[in-house]
């Protein structure tokens, strides 16, 4: 068990940090309607990723990638073509990072956010979540762990259940805490937002090449065990 969530553990990170969802969740507290909104986009997020991570297991599962915990070459291939994916995606961030002295470029679709109603956060949520090319290599990489590892039912939901804590502890704290310190954290928070949106690509593209570089030599490794 101690080794799955060690494997674990680099994949939530990697959902977790990711800073749109943070400026999106960010942007809906500050908003006029702040808590409705923002704890839908908390409730969809929750869910995509859950669900996306039990698919994942399922698939692994049903198919002869699991081998009770001893790592087959079809699960070494994934996680190998996994890391490389998120390889190219550190690559293609860094690449389109904004140029010295200009404005970093947001999605167009965060400008409506501050207007958004509790039914389309939540619908956004679980499209961040479980739809975002960034996270879906992720969240297939947990699955393919825990779905691999030989864990009985209560480890493997046990297992799902600290991965989904640590991935969405970064969207759920700023809700929580503007919940109960509303007038502390609306300056904090306008300081992430500005920091996470002017070091977005460099934040991610980090975080791309260092779990793709991991999985990719576990997958290299499994293929030479």
């Amino acid at each position: 068990m101690g080794e799955v969530i060690g494997e674990l553990l680099p994949l939530a990170l990697g959902v977790a940090i990711s800073p749109i969802p943070i400026i999106a969740v960010i942007i809906m507290l500050l908003a006029p309607r702040a808590g409705a909104a923002a704890a839908g986009f908390l409730l969809g997020w929750v869910i995509g990723i859950m669900v996306a991570v039990v698919v994942f297991i399922a698939l692994a599962g049903r198919t002869s990638i699991g081998s009770g915990g001893e790592p087959t070459t079809i699960a070494s291939v994934i996680k190998l073509v996994l890391g490389l994916l998120l390889l190219g995606l550190a690559v293609w961030q860094w690449r389109s990072r904004p140029k010295p002295g200009e404005q970093p470029k947001m999605p167009m679709w965060l400008a409506a956010v501050d207007k958004i109603t509790t039914g389309k956060a939540i619908g956004l949520g679980l499209l961040l979540s479980a739809g975002n090319v960034k996270n879906l290599p992720l969240l297939a990489a947990a699955g393919l762990v825990v779905g691999t590892a030989g864990l009985s039912a209560g480890g493997a939901a046990l297992a799902v259940l600290i991965f989904a804590v640590i991935a969405v502890s970064t969207v759920a704290i700023p809700v929580i805490g503007y919940e109960f310190a509303r007038d502390r954290m609306g300056p904090w928070l306008k300081r992430l937002h500005a920091w996470l949106a002017e070091h977005n690509a460099a934040v991610m593209t980090v975080l791309l090449a260092v779990i793709g570089a991991v999985l990719f030599g576990k997958g290299l490794g499994g293929l030479w065990h």
